[in-house]
């Protein structure tokens, strides 16, 4: 149950950072670090949407689960009014 709890808070958490500027850092495995700037572009009920940005003609989307981020396998900072905000689990 406490998982499920957690997973909550991070959702939470995320929902009130829509729009905002947001740093993603994803571990894709056997040494593999993906590192990119976006925007939060929605929260849905397992998943959350970003829109990075890069310079393509076509917006380019990534989208993660809230696990991914219990698990640490993405790591997220949102840029709110010039501060930084790291988006993690709460530690018990």
């Amino acid at each position: 149950m406490a998982a499920k709890e957690v997973l909550r808070d991070i959702k939470s958490t995320l929902e009130d950072c829509v729009g905002h500027k947001i740093r993603l850092k994803a571990n894709r495995g056997r040494k593999k670090v993906y590192e990119r700037t976006g925007i939060l572009e929605q929260t849905y009920p397992n998943i959350f949407v970003i829109k990075l940005d890069e310079h393509h003609s076509v917006a380019r989307r990534v989208s993660f689960s809230y696990t991914d981020v219990l698990t640490e396998t993405v790591e997220l900072t949102v840029y709110r009014g010039g501060q930084e905000q790291r988006i993690e689990a709460a530690k018990a």
